[in-house]
């Protein structure tokens, strides 16, 4: 199997060692895109933004970069996993990510992790189909 890095200047860089998103198979026509997590970074400033709702919404528009950045939309996730320091978040998150999407909704797993990077309060990963 061939893998291709995949990395845009419209979202934030890889604040470690891994890209912004992997394409398997190495065809444009085919195969899946594993986006990293994003979090809620400006990508213009490189930091985070307020507050968990504009994290949300800033993680899911950095995503939304990274595969148009292939010539695809966020109607390409198959599935999310979104991660929450506090899941009492749970119920903002779940409204801002329903903004984001339309029809069926991706499959999703959400998990409450004890710290993120950078103090993230949210973060977002998603596996897309070409």
């Amino acid at each position: 199997m061939e893998l291709r890095s995949i990395s845009t200047t419209n979202a934030p860089k890889a604040i470690g060692p891994y890209s912004q998103a992997i394409a398997a198979k190495g065809a444009k026509e085919s195969g899946l895109i594993f986006c990293s997590g994003q979090l809620g970074i400006d990508p213009a400033t490189g930091n985070l933004v307020e507050g968990v709702r504009e994290q949300a919404e800033r993680a899911l528009k950095n995503l939304a970069a990274v595969l148009e950045s292939e010539g695809l939309a966020l109607d390409r996730i198959a599935k999310t996993t979104i991660f929450l320091v506090d899941m009492a978040d749970f119920a903002v998150v779940n409204e801002v990510y329903a903004t984001f999407f339309s029809g069926s909704f991706p499959a999703r797993s959400t998990i409450q992790v004890a710290g993120l990077p950078k103090g993230g309060l949210v973060e977002i990963e998603a596996i897309a189909v070409r």
